[in-house]
C-alpha cells in the first residue's frame, strides 16, 4: 500500500525527534501532511539536523526525557496523537561502554515509558518502537539475521537494544494483542547515513569532521561490515510499517528488519573510499595495533519479511546512497541558509526514485 495520503491531517508523536533519524522523519512526515508533535532532549550541537533545519519552527517542539515517565504520559494525553514512533535513545555503542547505567536506562525504561504512555492514551492507535540491527545475538553469520532470531548484544548499546525488542515483545504479548488495542510493532535498521548527523565516534560524521578541519581520519576496524544505507530506506520502512497498523491491523505487528539488499554489504574501507571518489578532499589512515573493544565485525540483515508482507525494499544501491550521503554533508558544510529545502529535496528526489521502481509506497 501507499503511506502518501495516510498521514495527512493525522497527529503523529515523535520522541526523539531532535535526533538525526527522528528529525529526518519529522520534516518527512511534516511533507506528507502531518500534524508532528516531538518529545526529545535539547539536540546536542548547533550542527544537528534539528538544530539546522529549523524544525523547531515547523512542528510542535517539547523537550523532555523519555526517562521521566509521568511527563512523557502527560505530553501523550495532551496530544492525543494518532500514531507514535519512539527514537528516543542512547544510540552510540563507545558511549555506552563509558555510561552503561545511563544507556540502559535511556533504553530500557525509556521504551517501557513510551508503550505506558501509549497505553493510556486510547487515541493511538499505530506505535512504532525503532531499534537496531545490533539488537541480535551477533554469531558473525554470512547469512543475515531473520526477525526471530535470539536477542544478544555483548556491547551495553546492543545490549540495551536486545532488551529494548523483548520489552516490545512483552507489551505486545501482556496489553496489546486484543482487538481494539492499539497495534505495535518495532523496526530494526542497519547502520543508517545521511546529512545532518554528526553524532561523536560515528564513520562518516568523523569523516567530514576531518575534511573540514584538513585532516585525515584514523579508521578503526576497516574491513568491518556494515548494512550501510541512506536514512531515507529505513524511515520509509517505519511509515509503511506504521500505516499498515493503522489501516490493517494486529497482522504487522511485531519485529521488521529493514536493511539494504544482501549484495549490498560494504566494509568501512569501501565506504570511505566511494566517499572519496565523490569529494575527494580529505583521506584516512589505518593505525596499526590499536587494541579495540569489541563491535561486531560481521553483520548482515535479513530483510524477507519486509518484502513479503509489507512491499518494500532498498531504492538506493551503494553507489547512490553514499552520493545522497556526500551531498547531505555538503550542504551542512556550505550552510547556505537552505538545509530544510536540501532535505526536502532528497526526499523528493528519493520518492520519484521508488516511483520509477514501482515501490507500493510510493506509487
Amino acid at each position: 500500500m501507499s503511506f502518501q495520503n495516510i498521514y495527512q491531517g493525522k497527529k503523529v508523536l515523535v520522541t526523539g525527534h531532535t535526533g538525526f533519524k527522528g528529525s529526518w522523519l519529522s520534516i518527512w512526515l511534516k511533507e506528507l501532511g502531518a500534524e508532528v508533535y516531538g518529545y526529545a532532549l535539547a539536540p546536542y550541537t548547533p550542527l544537528d539536523n534539528f538544530v539546522t533545519t529549523n524544525l523547531a519552527d515547523v512542528i510542535h517542539h517539547q523537550e523532555g526525557d523519555v526517562r521521566d515517565g509521568e511527563k512523557l504520559k502527560k505530553y501523550f494525553q495532551e496530544v492525543q496523537p494518532d500514531f507514535a514512533f519512539h527514537l528516543a535513545a542512547q544510540p552510540l555503542v563507545l558511549l555506552s561502554y563509558q555510561d552503561p547505567v545511563g544507556t540502559f536506562d535511556t533504553n530500557l525504561m525509556g521504551t517501557v515509558n513510551f508503550f505506558e504512555a501509549v497505553r493510556a492514551t486510547p487515541s493511538v492507535r499505530a506505535a512504532v518502537n525503532v531499534t537496531t540491527d545490533k539488537c541480535y545475538d551477533n554469531r558473525e553469520w554470512v547469512w543475515g539475521y531473520r526477525e526471530n532470531d535470539p536477542m544478544g548484544g555483548k556491547d551495553p548499546y546492543s545490549a540495551s537494544k536486545g532488551c529494548s525488542e523483548l520489552i516490545t515483545n512483552s507489551y505486545l504479548e501482556s496489553f496489546f494483542k486484543n482487538e481494539g488495542t492499539c497495534n505495535i510493532a518495532s523496526g530494526r535498521a542497519g547502520n543508517v547515513i545521511g546529512g545532518g548527523d554528526w553524532a561523536a565516534d560515528r564513520i562518516v560524521p568523523d569523516y567530514f569532521r576531518a575534511v573540514k578541519d584538513n585532516q585525515k581520519l584514523e579508521i578503526r576496524n576497516p574491513y568491518a561490515t556494515r548494512p550501510w544505507q541512506h536514512v531515507l530506506e529505513p524511515l520509509s520502512g517505519y511509515l509503511i510499517l506504521g500505516a499498515e497498523l493503522f489501516s490493517k491491523g494486529k497482522s504487522f505487528s511485531g519485529g521488521w528488519n529493514f536493511g539494504p539488499e544482501d549484495t549490498s554489504n560494504y566494509s568501512v574501507k569501501d565506504l570511505i573510499d566511494e566517499t572519496l571518489l565523490i569529494e575527494s578532499k580529505g583521506g584516512y589512515i589505518i593505525p596499526e595495533g590499536t587494541p579495540k573493544l569489541h563491535e561486531a565485525v560481521l553483520l548482515k540483515l535479513d530483510i524477507s519479511k519486509a518484502a513479503n508482507y509489507l512491499k518494500w525494499k532498498p531504492v538506493l544501491n551503494f553507489k547512490e546512497t553514499v552520493k545522497f550521503t556526500v551531498d547531505g554533508y555538503l550542504t551542512d558544510i556550505a550552510d547556505d541558509g537552505n538545509i530544510l529545502e536540501s532535505r526536502l529535496n532528497q526526499i523528493k528526489e528519493y520518492t520519484k526514485k521508488a516511483e520509477e521502481k514501482l515501490i507500493n509506497w510510493s506509487i
